[in-house]
């Protein structure tokens, strides 16, 4: 201690006695255990694992596991799941959380640092990506929470934040967008080395990647203006011609699937998120049945088609056949003989030795493989984005092609060598079989005056089955869950049966869910006064019909 007083008793003297005093206590005693400036190389890598599921398991593959239950891409195993319900748990274990952590810890500060640091050092690059995922990032918390903390979400000064509105935080990602494309325009040539390295499991430090991702946010923001009197489908189909149009250049977070279980996939066996400790855990998930009847063929939208994409997306069970698990009744309501195998390749036959599927797997395959990489944007949603705009403006030639197109793209990311794995012997998909899907004039209408906006729309579900969940619930939104297909049969979402009655979660008021609550441990313990002005301690706040989230209301 005293040592410690007669330092700082040296740099008051000096200090006293005229010589610069810019120098603080902090920078004269810096900490011996971390850089104080760190090189943008060492902070993009976790910047990006936050984007999919980081060390910690935080990042939209956590919330996807909820958010796929509202969607009906999962069924909880057990009966009377909150998510299953389109409730949500609201207390200190911040259930479906992490996208509120993701967005202003995990990336956060390490972002804003980065750019900083990036932008002293004239490494553009990395302006640019920084400001592409910060973009993409408010983009994802708005669409899940509505109302978030933008303004003052970065003043360390302050210990209780404002709430800002939903438009403002869209308009600040698109800025966030144009900033991001000006600085990307600065570097010369296609691929830099130095984001090369700090971007090894995402773009490859490819800058026309990188410029594609930021249009597909564009694209994707001013979409979710689709029930506004502002809506522009040409912007949309603008910003969508410039991002990802073909798989080579699909935004995916990569594994390096080592021992450790950090670098493996959040979905994979190694991780064992779907399955926790056992099949009797209220975290166990199983494929839905609204995703399955769409596969096979029991949806009235593609009523009797049999989709070949079944086998590399869903299980089978002992039967051989595919089933999904209903919504609240869970799994016991199926023979035994029904019940799915879990997504690592399990059966859930009680009698099966092994029931969490933990470590390797049997037969994982799709996302749920321990190195399987994580799409953030691919080419086939950009194709569906721009056939609804298209269609939207009644220009139904445009919507036909993009349609197929994003239909070809998603065969052809699945049938590529990353992604064909696993697959039950006999169930391959070849191109003869994709080009029979294609034709088939029940999933494409050889008259785009036959195409609907429900194909188009369940289409892009599939499409986006598990690793866009949150996309697809800001689309289930936009269209109220259950509206109705413009062409007067069905909903566009068809047969989709939310929950209701008391299968639909108590604090509901009989409403559907339509954003989730601010983050427990941050809001309702340090800025509760806030959450009362703006209604957040109601309890039907995730439901109220007449606040319902922003890009919902006309």
């Amino acid at each position: 201690m005293k040592k410690i007083l007669i330092k700082a008793g040296i740099v008051f003297l000096v200090c006293f006695t005229g010589s610069s005093c810019s120098k603080k206590i902090d920078d004269a005693y810096l900490n011996p255990n971390a850089d104080v400036r760190v090189e943008p190389e060492k902070l993009l890598p976790q910047i990006i694992s936050a984007m999919a599921g980081n060390y910690a398991g935080h990042g939209t593959s956590w919330d996807t596991r909820y958010v796929g239950a509202y969607i009906q891409n999962f069924s909880f195993y057990l009966t009377n799941s909150n998510f299953d319900r389109m409730g949500y748990t609201n207390n200190v274990a911040d259930v479906a959380q992490s996208t509120w952590r993701m967005h202003y810890f995990d990336i956060g500060q390490n972002n804003q640092r980065m750019m900083q640091w990036a932008a002293e050092d004239e490494k553009w690059e990395y302006v640019g990506a920084g400001k592409a995922i910060e973009a993409w990032s408010w983009l994802i918390l708005t669409d899940y929470y509505d109302n978030v903390i933008l303004k003052e979400a970065f003043n360390t000064s302050k210990i209780t934040f404002s709430y800002d509105k939903q438009p403002e935080v869209y308009e600040h990602v698109k800025k966030l967008c144009r900033e991001a494309l000006d600085n990307f325009n600065k570097v010369s040539g296609g691929t830099s080395a130095s984001l090369a390295q700090g971007d090894a499991y995402f773009l490859n430090g490819d800058i026309n990647k990188w410029k594609k991702f930021t249009n597909g946010i564009l694209a994707r923001v001013h979409n979710r203006y689709s029930n506004k009197s502002t809506y522009n489908a040409d912007s949309v189909i603008h910003f969508a011609n410039l991002a990802i149009m073909d798989n080579a250049d699909n935004a995916m977070v990569k594994f390096e699937a080592t021992n450790l279980s950090a670098t493996n996939n959040f979905f994979g066996p190694l991780r064992n998120n779907l399955n926790a400790t056992g099949v009797t855990s209220p975290t166990a998930v199983r494929q839905g049945e609204y995703i399955v009847n769409l596969l096979k063929g029991s949806n009235s939208a593609f009523f009797d088609v049999q989709d070949p994409r079944a086998a590399y997306m869903l299980r089978l069970n002992t039967n051989g056949t595919f089933v999904g698990v209903p919504p609240v009744r869970g799994q016991a309501v199926l023979p035994v003989a029904d019940r799915p195998e879990n997504f690592h390749g399990v059966s859930q036959n009680p009698s099966a030795s092994n029931l969490t599927g933990g470590g390797v797997g049997i037969n994982p395959r799709y996302v749920f493989r321990n190195n399987a990489p994580f799409p953030i944007m691919t080419a086939a949603e950009m194709h569906f984005l721009k056939a609804e705009a298209a269609f939207k403006k009644n220009d139904k030639g445009t919507a036909l092609t993009a349609y197929r197109e994003g239909i070809r793209q998603n065969f052809n990311m699945l049938m590529s060598p990353e992604w064909n794995v696993n697959i039950p012997a006999g169930m391959e998909i070849t191109p003869a079989i994709r080009d029979a899907f294609l034709t088939d004039p029940d999933v494409v209408p050889a008259s785009a005056n036959n195409l609907k906006l429900s194909m188009i729309m369940l289409q892009k579900y599939i499409s986006l089955f598990v690793y866009g969940a949150l996309e697809t619930w800001v689309d289930m939104r936009r269209y109220h869950y259950i509206d109705a297909d413009p062409s007067g049969t069905g909903q566009v979402y068809a047969d989709f049966m939310p929950p209701t009655g008391s299968d639909l979660f108590q604090d509901n008021n009989g409403e559907l869910i339509y954003r989730y609550y601010p983050r427990f441990n941050s809001e309702y313990v340090w800025n509760i006064k806030e959450l009362q002005r703006i209604g957040a301690t109601a309890l039907n706040y995730h439901a109220n019909s007449v606040e319902k989230i922003w890009f919902a209301l006309p």
